[in-house]
């Protein structure tokens, strides 16, 4: 009789749940497909994110090293400038000069004059020369220095955005850093019982193996895993400005059942489902943050270990709202 027994109780709570009606069913497969394509959307987001970053960065890059070639190329100009123009205040001396003795040499004789005059007008066309090259000079310049500040000014706008950008960013993951170190510290007592409390990309990964919520191959939350999530709900339910997924994981042991759960999709779905019921049910969470997410046996993190791969992920992550309006602004 002690051995029929588990049997008999399994047999009890299989039936209790074939009871969900198809209509319940079908809403919650619903959910599980909405719940990946949001899942989906914000991986993409992520990884625009990343790759906006990194090509206002190569942006900015190329303009410092625009910037410095006009820079260059500017000086240079003006260094020709005024050496024309110091040429050009040496032949306006030569210019009177030359005008001074042309009166002088007018009572010489024709020939001579004659000569001074021809000079005087070679002189003077090489003057004209000058003062058009100067003109030219001055024009090229004045338009260096507008590009340059228009330059200028576009590598400021850019710097600003890269600044936001990354002022953003932190601010991400010090909101994650601390929700992180929140959420470890109200489930201390659990260090050792198959949870972990980890952050990578901006998210905080709270994991709850199998063992301290769910009994073998149900949906129904024990007392120990009862304490866990409360703790976790009472320490993020006045954080509402964030999103939470709850996903579910299963091993690889297959589950041939006439009744729900009939596989590991139905039972990680159902076991996430359940977690989120009962976090939304004893804390004041705002269930419009909260979604459900069944993995089945699909993304185990120790294939070797199937114990490990049995679990619940509770996903936080702080809402990104203000970072993508800046990025679809640029």
């Amino acid at each position: 009789m002690k051995k029929l027994l588990p049997f008999v109780v399994l047999s009890l709570i299989i039936s209790t749940i074939g009871c969900v009606p198809a209509r319940k069913y079908q809403e919650m497969q619903t959910a599980h497909e909405q719940c990946t394509k949001d899942l989906e959307s914000m991986k993409k987001k992520n990884e625009t994110l990343m790759a906006s970053n990194k090509e206002m960065q190569s942006v900015v890059e190329v303009k410092e090293k625009n910037l410095q070639e006009l820079a260059a190329d500017t000086a240079q100009r003006g260094k020709s400038f005024r050496q024309l123009k110091t040429q050009y205040d040496k032949i306006n001396e030569l210019n009177d000069i030359l005008s001074n003795k042309s009166t002088t040499l007018l009572n010489q004789a024709s020939s001579e004059n004659q000569k001074l005059m021809l000079e005087l007008d070679a002189t003077r066309t090489q003057l004209q020369k000058k003062e058009d090259a100067l003109k030219v000079l001055e024009k090229d310049l004045t338009d260096k220095e507008t590009n340059l500040n228009l330059l200028n000014q576009n590598l400021k706008d850019r710097e600003k955005k890269v600044n936001e950008l990354q002022a953003l960013i932190s601010q991400q993951e010090e909101a994650s850093n601390a929700l992180k170190k929140k959420v470890s510290a109200a489930l201390l007592g659990f260090a050792d019982k198959g949870l972990t409390v980890e952050q990578k990309n901006g998210k905080v990964y709270v994991k709850m193996e199998a063992k301290l919520l769910f009994p073998s191959g149900s949906t129904k939350i024990d007392a120990e895993g009862k304490k866990a999530l409360l703790d976790l709900a009472k320490a993020i339910e006045n954080d509402a400005d964030m999103e939470i997924i709850v996903e579910g994981h299963t091993d690889t042991d297959k589950i041939n059942s006439s009744t729900v759960p009939r596989d590991n999709w139905e039972l990680s779905v159902l076991r996430a489902t359940e977690v989120i019921k009962y976090m939304t049910a004893n804390s004041s969470l705002n269930p419009e943050i909260l979604s459900a997410s069944g993995r089945s046996e699909y993304h185990p993190v120790d294939p070797k270990d199937k114990a490990r791969n049995r679990r619940i992920e509770i996903i936080l992550q702080p809402r990104l709202n203000d970072l993508y309006e800046l990025i679809e602004g640029q």
